[in-house]
């Protein structure tokens, strides 16, 4: 691409033929520094093809790009939507089935005028789309940081959880051990406490006769003499 104006000059320092000149603002700008290796690739397939006055007729279909060495009708899709979203090249003309191939323009140069464009392309066009931001490398003087490159389209991997919440329970969570009919009832556990103490009289020498506290106590039970007084005072009644 270009003229091999250097040459004429006695510029004997790289190989000779055409070039692809690429403006250091394409490679120093954000937008570029965030394409895929596929992208960036597709993005030098397209400069190989300006030749002085075709920008707006570069080709990224299949048989074009298959003798080159691409294999994948996916990954080109894929790196042709990102350089357009990106803002590095731009579509003048849709392709159809079946042989109807798209046209392409890099936005770091002007757009040549051909017949055969979509409606509206000449207006639509952009120059220097993809200098969305502050280049990388900022010129000198002016004080500001390089922004640094992305490393790359993916987004990143979500951030996992510290893990599940804990409830907050009065009691632990993991059941007691041993079955439910196996548990003593509150009857048992009150006898087995009497037993305790009248071993512990004992062994101080008392000795104790537990009562049930369900039956009446001895002021309440009636004495022989009072029933037998009872039953005196009925008779001489009648």
């Amino acid at each position: 691409m270009g003229r091999d104006y250097k040459r004429s000059k006695g510029d004997t320092g790289r190989d000779g033929g055409g070039f692809a000149a690429i403006p250091w603002t394409v490679f120093d700008s954000p937008a570029y520094a965030r394409l895929s290796h596929p992208a960036k690739a597709l993005l030098m397939e397209l400069a190989r093809q300006f030749v002085r006055d075709n920008n707006g007729k570069l080709l990224c279909s299949m048989a074009h790009l298959r003798p080159r060495g691409w294999k994948s009708a996916d990954v080109v899709q894929r790196a042709k939507t990102e350089l357009l979203a990106a803002g590095f090249i731009f579509e003048t003309c849709k392709g159809a089935r079946p042989n109807r191939a798209s046209w392409h323009a890099l936005t770091w140069r002007t757009l040549d005028r051909h017949n055969g464009y979509d409606p509206g392309a000449l207006e639509s066009f952009e120059r220097g789309a993809y200098r969305k931001n502050a280049p990388l490398i900022p010129s000198p003087g002016t004080g500001k940081r390089p922004i640094v490159p992305s490393p790359g389209i993916e987004t990143p991997a979500p951030i996992p959880s510290p893990g599940t919440m804990q409830a907050n329970l009065p009691g632990p969570s993991i059941p007691s051990p041993g079955n439910h009919l196996d548990k003593p009832s509150e009857g048992a556990k009150d006898e087995q406490a009497i037993d305790c103490l009248q071993v512990l009289w004992e062994r101080v020498g008392c000795r104790v006769t537990w009562r049930d506290p369900s039956l009446p106590t001895a002021s309440k039970r009636p004495s022989k003499r009072r029933t037998a007084r009872k039953t005196e005072g009925l008779s001489a009644a009648v």
